[in-house]
């Protein structure tokens, strides 16, 4: 098996598409090229990706309606693309499931940094022995954090879909129980990036999260806004 990570770049505008290809290959990347969203579905069937780069304007399904799709069934980390680099672009691309977001046009180094960035956090599952020592769970009411395998499961033993980002941002949470965490915080502990000045990552990140661990449809969210502040995670957390 090929040691390099394998990136499907979703892109309709050759130049950047062959632009993309040369930079990541000379960075040691596989590249793979769809152009729409007919050749996304059929490479996605009869092949393996680590990452997903994925332009909002596409002719036919738009990127936005792909990020939904593979967000649905899978788990694969998406940066997303747009021309337009609109804040609003940005908002509804964390709220579909993107991993993170670049607007064009962009310095291929810093989408570099953030490929890495993204599958440092995804591959920490790969890496880890089966059972090492200092193995470390967190419960609360009833739900369990995994941090080895990286997973979720509910009270009643489900195991709940999360993405690599929610997961991180849940990790913070769990290890910082009734503190309140600034959005500068946060992204420093889940990304290692300052944040930028129109960010909303962490405030889209922490709506994702609170429809997955929502106790109830009339229950009160157990990560609270603290007005001018950030969030706090309420619930008492056991680690095991």
């Amino acid at each position: 098996m090929s040691s390099q990570p394998h990136i499907l770049v979703v892109e309709d505008d050759n130049e950047i598409s062959k632009l993309l290809t040369r930079y990541l290959r000379s960075n040691n990347f596989r590249v793979t090229v769809a152009p729409d969203g007919r050749d996304f579905d059929r490479l996605l069937t009869d092949n393996r990706f680590d990452l997903i780069i994925l332009d909002i304007m596409l002719p036919g399904e738009d990127g936005l309606s792909l990020c939904r799709r593979v967000r649905a069934q899978s788990s694969i980390p998406v940066i997303m693309l747009s021309a337009r680099g609109e804040d609003l672009d940005r908002i509804i691309g964390l709220e579909v499931g993107a991993d993170d977001y670049l607007a064009k046009p962009f310095n291929p180094r810093e989408l570099l940094a953030r490929i890495r960035a993204v599958l440092r956090r995804t591959s920490e599952t790969a890496a880890a022995p089966a059972r090492p020592e200092g193995v470390r769970q967190y419960r609360f009411l009833g739900w369990t954090v995994d941090t080895i395998h990286r997973t979720l499961t509910n009270a009643s033993g489900a195991r709940i879909a999360i993405t690599s980002a929610e997961f991180d941002l849940l990790h913070v949470f769990c290890e910082r129980p009734g503190r309140t965490l600034s959005r500068e915080q946060i992204v420093d502990l889940t990304q290692g990036r300052a944040v930028g000045p129109f960010e909303r990552s962490v405030d889209i990140l922490v709506s994702r999260l609170r429809g997955k661990i929502r106790l109830g449809p009339d229950e009160p969210s157990i990560i609270v806004t603290v007005r001018s502040s950030g969030y706090q995670f309420t619930p008492q957390v056991e680690a095991a």
